[in-house]
């Protein structure tokens, strides 16, 4: 069993999407990052822990800086970085995209990916 933290329901505008419409107007996207890394040890020690500020600015700029034709890639780039810059054992990102060009009604899409840290 790992601990884990939660950053919930982050919420960003970007441009990502299949359609140049999409790219061009932008939309919130909203992005869920969990990390599931061992606190048992850090005591009191800020520098020991995971920095969720500078994981949610990484989110950040990940969302609003870069455009994606796939939230899937997108959902990748943010796990991708959490493993690279973290020593976690596992990170599941969640990125939903409000408004789907289905020619029909639904709350959102979206997508999870789980991938594997520190081994």
């Amino acid at each position: 069993m790992s601990d884990k933290l939660v950053l919930q329901n982050m919420t960003f505008y970007g441009y990502h999407g299949a359609f140049a419409a999409e790219k061009e107007v932008g939309q919130k996207f909203a992005v869920d990052l969990e990390v599931h890394t061992d606190i048992q040890n850090l005591g009191d020690d800020t520098e020991l822990a995971f920095n969720y500020v500078d994981a949610y600015t990484m989110v950040k700029e990940i969302v609003e800086e870069r455009e994606f034709s796939l939230v899937e890639t997108l959902a990748e780039t943010i796990a991708t970085q959490i493993v690279s810059m973290y020593d976690v054992k596992e990170v599941v990102v969640r990125v939903r995209k409000m408004q789907v060009p289905v020619g029909g009604y639904l709350d959102y899409l979206e997508v999870e990916i789980c991938r594997s840290g520190i081994k």
